[in-house]
């Protein structure tokens, strides 16, 4: 009996690195990567950074970030600045409170010919919206137009089923005063006057774009009335960050595909509070590590990155027991929960270097949020 050849053929080969920042200008260990040639520049589709500022509206330090990778990458390039940024996503997210460590995520993508594998592999790809105005922010247009391009990234990156989409990541634009007064002059009105407001507005819209794009929401349910309003409207695997430093969304998808060679594989859950440590190996064992109890120090070192939401309940308690999140007045409630959410998932996989954004709103339920795990394979 003569056995049939497998077939070789194009296929996306997507990588992860991890770099430590010591600041949010430090570009040492992602440029020594570049020098030992772990991937070639022109690969990097993302940089997903968690840089050390608060978090909030005068978080300067992810456009530092965002500006220093992107000048780099212009000048290692031979590339003008505007068009790095339309071939990399660069999503920083601020606030590394607690014992979270600053860090920046790489993710590259290239084709190889390969057999592929018999199970489905690590698929990501990066895009774009259409800048909006600042009337559009946190409102349908939004979602919408999220939407639209979640479809389309998903198809790019041949993730086939909505299933096997386990993490998509947003950064989307907030309102300031300027544009707050540019709408005005125009004669439209935003969603609100409060600049720290709009952020949660910016995320929730965000949110609930991709909760259409994968079918976890109806179109039909989707009106301006119900973001920030409706929690029972949420996705399992949205996580949307909003920053200063942009007016359209940059979005990367992850998620696991037959049209992938890569070593690595993601998997999620959600979390059901800031303290959901189940959930925490759930997601683990979805990418495919299987746990007895906790993982142990090998098991561990395989856990390229974990990646998840923080959010205070809007109870003001977590299983029946007050905290003091939502009425610090000294420290805003999504510093509690990153820091929380941080200490939960480092104990698990030992490791302090993951990534935790604050603010979910519709990202999973309230007061918990979506989790996913890249592991390799």
């Amino acid at each position: 009996m003569m056995n049939r050849k497998v077939k070789v053929k194009n296929m996306q080969k997507i990588g992860v690195f991890k770099v430590p920042m010591s600041a949010p200008d430090d570009l040492r260990s992602f440029v020594s990567l570049v020098e030992k040639k772990h991937f070639q520049l022109n690969e990097v589709i993302a940089v997903l950074g968690k840089t050390e500022g608060n978090g909030c509206v005068n978080d300067f330090t992810r456009a530092l970030t965002t500006t220093v990778f992107r000048n780099y990458m212009s000048k290692a390039l031979n590339l003008p600045e505007k068009e790095v940024s339309e071939r990399v996503a660069f999503v920083m997210s601020g606030g590394t409170e607690g014992v979270m460590s600053p860090h920046a995520t790489i993710f590259t993508k290239k084709e190889v010919q390969s057999k592929g594998f018999s199970d489905k592999r690590l698929a990501a790809s990066s895009g774009f919206t259409r800048d909006f105005l600042p009337e559009e922010i946190g409102t349908e247009v939004m979602v919408f137009e999220v939407a639209k391009v979640v479809k389309d990234l998903m198809a790019k990156a041949g993730i086939e089923s909505h299933e096997d989409v386990h993490f998509v990541q947003i950064k989307c634009p907030l309102l300031t005063s300027e544009r707050i007064q540019d709408a005005a002059k125009r004669g439209k009105t935003v969603v609100t006057t409060d600049t720290y407001k709009s952020m949660g507005f910016s995320r929730g819209a965000s949110a609930l774009g991709v909760a259409v794009a994968l079918n976890e929401v109806k179109s039909s349910d989707i009106s301006n009335e119900v973001i920030c309003k409706d929690w029972s409207l949420f996705s399992k695997v949205a996580s949307t960050s909003a920053g200063i430093e942009l007016m359209n969304c940059e979005i990367i998808v992850m998620g696991n595909s037959l049209n992938s060679a890569s070593d690595l594989r993601i998997g999620h859950s959600v979390m059901k509070d800031a303290i959901d440590l189940n959930a925490v190996i759930e997601a683990i064992e979805s990418a495919g590590m299987k746990v007895d109890k906790l993982p142990t120090p090998e098991q561990s070192k395989k856990i390229v990155n974990v990646l998840a939401k923080a959010e205070a309940s809007t109870t003001g308690e977590v299983r029946g027991r007050r905290n003091t999140m939502l009425t610090d007045s000294d420290i805003n409630h999504t510093r509690h929960a990153r820091a929380v959410v941080n200490a939960v998932i480092a104990a698990v996989v030992q490791d302090p270097m993951v990534y935790i954004s604050g603010g979910g709103e519709h990202q999973g339920p309230d007061g918990g949020g979506p989790i996913a795990v890249i592991i390799e394979v």
